[in-house]
C-alpha cells in the first residue's frame, strides 16, 4: 500500500535532493564516514530526516533482528556518520547484533565496463529472493572523490530487486577515501546478517584498487566478463583475474551465445596458467544471461558447493578469521594515521615542510623525521 507523499517522512534525504530522491531502502550519503577525522579535510554529516523520533540501542537491535529495513537503513546512516553520538550509538548496536552476525554467504562480484553487473545482481538476486533467500546488496564505491558522495546510478536500475521484500539495497557512500568506506562497509555486512540476510553481494565499482579490498571482505569473489577475452584482458589487470574464484561470461544469448561460448575456453585457457584465488577451490570460467535467465541457477550451484568444499576443509572458516585480524590491523593504522595529520603542530608545519620538498629543498626522509619529531613533541 503506497503512502501519501504529505504524510511520509524518509529516513534519509540527500543534500539537494528533496523529496523526489528520497527512498527508504536505498540511499547514499554526502560526505565522508571514516569514522574519524580525515586529513584536515571538512566533511558534511547524514542528513536524517526532521522530526524523527531518537530510537534506543534495544530498539534499534530489536528492530534489526526482526526485519525492519527502515531501521536497518537508520542503524546504517549512524554507521556511516562522524559525529560522535552516533558512532557510539553505532558500536553498541554492532555489539549486540555479533552474536547473530557471521552466518551469510559474502559474495564479491566486479567486473568491466559494460559487463551487465547491475543486470546480472539484479537476476541473481531476484531469483535468490523467489528461493527463499534474504539478500542484500551492497556497493563499495570509493570512486566519487569530487562530490565526495555515492554514485546511485546503477542501484536505481535494480528496480523489481528493490521492490522485493527479502531485498535490501544499499550503496556505499565515498569519502573518497578507500579505507573508510571498507570499514564502514564491513560494520554495514554485519548489521545485514543480523538482519538475517543470509546472502551479501558485494559491489565494487572496478576501479583498480576497489577490487582488492572487496576481496578481502567477502567469502567468493566473482569477475563478471564478456566476449572478447583479449580485449577485456588488456583492461583488466593480471592481478584482478587471479582474485577471482570464478570467472563469468554475460550476455550469452541470441547471436552472441556462440561467442561466449569461445570466449569461455579462452577464460579457461588462461586460468589453467594461474595460481588459484582460494586455496582447494580450482577456478572456472561460466557463462550465463542475466537478460534471459540463463546460467544463474547453476552459477549459483558454483557458490554454494564453493562453500561446501571450503567450509569442509576448514578454508573458509580460516579466511573469515583471516579477514577479521587484517580489519583490525587496518583500523590500527587508520586511526594512528588520523591521530597524526589531525594533531596541531603536522597542520600548521605540514605545508611548508612538503613545499620544501617540492622545492628540492628538503629530502622526503629529512621532511618525515620533522613531521615525526613534531608529532612526538605533543
Amino acid at each position: 500500500m503506497s503512502e501519501k507523499k504529505s504524510d511520509w517522512k524518509p529516513e534519509w534525504i540527500p543534500p539537494e535532493g528533496g523529496d523526489a530522491f528520497a527512498t527508504r531502502v536505498m540511499g547514499g550519503i554526502s560526505g565522508g564516514h571514516d569514522g574519524m577525522p580525515g586529513q584536515g579535510t571538512m566533511t558534511s554529516q547524514p542528513r536524517i530526516a526532521p522530526g524523527r523520533r531518537q530510537l534506543t540501542v534495544e530498539e534499534y537491535v530489536q528492530g534489526i533482528i526482526n526485519g525492519d529495513r527502515v531501521i536497518l537503513s537508520r542503524a546504517i546512516t549512524l554507521i556511516e556518520s562522524n559525529l560522535p553520538a552516533h558512532m557510539d550509538t553505532a558500536q553498541q548496536i554492532l555489539m549486540q547484533l555479533l552474536p547473530y552476525s557471521g552466518k551469510s554467504i559474502r559474495v564479491g562480484i566486479t567486473g568491466v565496463p559494460g559487463a551487465g553487473k547491475s543486470t546480472f545482481i539484479e537476476a541473481l538476486g531476484c531469483r535468490l529472493c523467489n528461493e527463499g533467500h534474504k539478500v542484500a546488496v551492497l556497493a563499495v564505491d570509493p570512486s566519487s572523490t569530487v562530490t565526495k558522495g555515492s554514485i546511485l546510478g546503477d542501484k536505481t536500475r535494480m528496480e523489481e530487486l528493490s521492490r522485493n521484500p527479502r531485498a535490501f539495497i544499499r550503496p556505499s557512500p565515498s569519502s573518497g577515501t578507500l579505507g573508510g568506506v571498507t570499514r564502514k562497509s564491513r560494520e554495514t555486512m554485519l548489521i545485514c546478517e543480523g538482519a538475517g540476510y543470509d546472502v551479501l553481494l558485494i559491489e565494487t565499482v572496478g576501479v583498480g584498487q576497489s577490487e582488492v579490498t572487496v576481496r578481502s571482505m567477502v567469502d567468493f569473489f566473482l569477475l563478471l566478463m564478456i566476449t572478447g577475452a583479449g580485449d577485456d584482458l588488456q583492461g583488466m589487470k593480471k592481478g584482478v583475474v587471479e582474485l577471482a574464484d570464478a570467472i563469468v561470461i554475460n550476455k550469452a544469448d541470441g547471436d552472441n551465445k556462440q561467442r561466449a561460448m569461445m570466449a569461455k575456453v579462452d577464460y579457461d585457457r588462461i586460468l589453467h596458467y594461474l595460481r588459484p584465488a582460494t586455496e582447494g577451490w580450482v577456478t572456472k570460467s561460466h557463462t550465463c544471461s542475466a537478460y534471459t535467465g540463463e546460467g544463474i541457477p547453476e552459477l549459483w550451484n558454483v557458490i554454494t558447493k564453493f562453500r561446501q568444499v571450503t567450509g569442509e576443509a576448514g578454508i573458509f572458516e580460516r579466511r573469515r578469521r583471516t579477514q577479521m585480524l587484517s580489519w583490525v590491523q587496518s583500523m590500527v593504522q587508520e586511526y594512528l594515521q588520523s591521530l597524526f595529520f589531525t594533531h596541531p603542530g603536522i597542520q600548521q608545519h605540514r605545508s611548508a615542510i612538503e613545499q620544501a620538498v617540492t622545492e628540492g629543498k628538503l629530502s622526503a626522509t629529512m621532511a618525515v623525521k620533522e613531521l615525526i619529531g613534531i608529532f612526538e613533541k605533543r
